[in-house]
């Protein structure tokens, strides 16, 4: 039996999307909060409340207040034009990123965001004078967070995981899922219900690049 959908690698971390991937698709309609700075005609359709009316071509005024999705930001955004500026969601506010730096394992990241390290990465696109504090948060956020994901896929053997995973973003899942996977194969390879063990598809692609640098 085939899957209807084959899990496609997410592109968040990097400098786009990919939009064959539903968690890339998903973490573009997470809203952001932005103020415009200048009056733009038709998209008060979408914000009726925000809106002049159809008097006014559905202009949203200048210096509005909205929250909008991630993609529609991206898209308006603009430095030579200034369309929009855009306020950091307070999940990536210095206040919460100094208890990152504390103890980033306290947080509840799903509750606070469920794609906040993509999120967060494409936060970098808007050129914050506070992006370098960002992604340094995210960076140091994920390495004190790993070990104890890790260490928690590779002690749950059998068990009901949904608590471990409860305050976990997509991507640690993704993480702890992978975990457990190795540490599921190993079992049964160690009681010789596995005929053969394979390379993960991380060290084949390790070989592959490997192989090209070599022939460049």
């Amino acid at each position: 039996m085939f899957e209807a959908y084959f899990p496609v690698e997410s592109g968040a971390l990097g400098p786009e999307e990919n939009f064959l991937s539903l968690d890339d698709i998903l973490m573009s309609h997470e809203k952001l909060p932005v103020r415009t700075e200048t009056a733009i005609p038709r998209l008060g359709t979408f914000f009726p409340d925000r809106s002049g009316g159809a008097e006014t071509d559905n202009e949203i005024t200048q210096g509005s207040k909205l929250e909008i999705p991630l993609w529609l930001a991206k898209g308006l955004f603009d430095n030579k034009r200034r369309i929009l500026s855009v306020e950091l969601p307070k999940i990536y506010q210095e206040g919460w990123r100094t208890v990152f730096s504390a103890d980033a394992n306290v947080v509840d990241l799903h509750k606070m965001g469920p794609y906040f390290y993509g999120f967060g990465s494409q936060l970098l696109h808007f050129d914050s004078p506070e992006n370098a504090d960002i992604s340094q948060s995210l960076l140091q956020t994920f390495i004190g967070r790993f070990r104890r994901i890790m260490d928690s896929s590779q002690n749950a053997y059998n068990e009901d995981t949904s608590t471990l995973v409860a305050r976990l973003d997509e991507m640690e899942r993704g993480l702890f899922q992978t975990g457990q996977k190795g540490l599921n194969d190993f079992q049964c390879w160690e009681k010789g219900q596995a005929s053969q063990i394979i390379a993960s598809n991380l060290v084949q692609n390790y070989k592959k690049r490997r192989f090209t640098d070599m022939e460049d």
